[in-house]
């Protein structure tokens, strides 16, 4: 089934995704049509939309298209239309050139959806697709403004955390030490907590529930795991 193609609204998709040490950004190659060919360059998972399609159907589908990844629970946070966007040569032939355009774009608008994940085995990236999960502290020079994406969506996410601490929760396993939590805290938040007082903050939080349990197998003192808990302790 064939579907016109809106050449003047796209979408894109910055994937932010916590490995226990860092935060990563998902990027994907320019490919020409069909994906035969690649070029040098690295965007964010985005693409045109369709007439008969919405925003959100548009994000999913073309998340999936790019990275094979699917029910992903992505938030629309912000739109992108700057008359600059197209500035590169480069980003306006391969933009016409993937999509069969007969016409150059002079503009176009970017409706931008972000998610914050823990990459683990249940987000596994599949053959056969060129997509790559790259620290946002390595980041390199991306097509179009796609690094000013990036930069807002980290923003955005750290705006949220600061507000809701229990989000950063789903980047943690099931059964976590205070190290780790500290670790994700300093990493989304960009604030940074002191090691000796953490345990202090650690008893302020209500849904953090200590265990009768501690590492084992380790090289140094066993630290104790905790558990997150939606409510207060009993």
């Amino acid at each position: 089934m064939s579907h016109t193609i809106n050449p003047y609204v796209s979408v894109d998709c910055v994937l932010l995704g916590f490995d226990d040490q860092q935060l990563n950004v998902l990027v994907v190659r320019q490919c020409s049509t069909g994906g035969a060919e690649s070029t040098g360059s690295f965007k964010l998972p985005g693409s045109l939309i369709y007439m008969d399609e919405s925003l959100d159907e548009a994000a999913r589908r073309v998340l999936y298209e790019l990275t094979g990844l699917s029910q992903v629970p992505m938030i629309q946070f912000r739109a992108f239309g700057g008359a600059d966007r197209l500035e590169n040569p480069d980003d306006a032939v391969w933009l016409k050139r993937f999509h069969n355009l007969e016409h150059n774009i002079e503009r176009i608008v970017t409706i931008a959806y972000t998610a914050l994940l823990r990459i683990n085995r249940k987000v596994k990236l599949k053959e056969g697709f060129e997509a790559h999960w790259v620290p946002v502290s390595q980041l390199p020079k991306l097509a179009f403004d796609h690094n000013e994406l990036v930069e807002a969506a980290v923003e955005s996410v750290r705006d949220a955390a600061m507000l809701d601490t229990t989000m950063l929760f789903s980047l943690l396993p099931r059964k976590f030490t205070a190290t780790q939590l500290r670790t994700v805290m300093e990493t989304v938040t960009g604030v940074g907590y002191d090691f000796k007082n953490f345990h202090k903050k650690i008893a302020q939080m209500p849904y953090v529930v200590p265990l009768d349990e501690k590492e084992d197998g380790v090289s140094h003192r066993a630290a104790r795991y905790y558990t997150f808990r939606r409510g207060k302790r009993k």
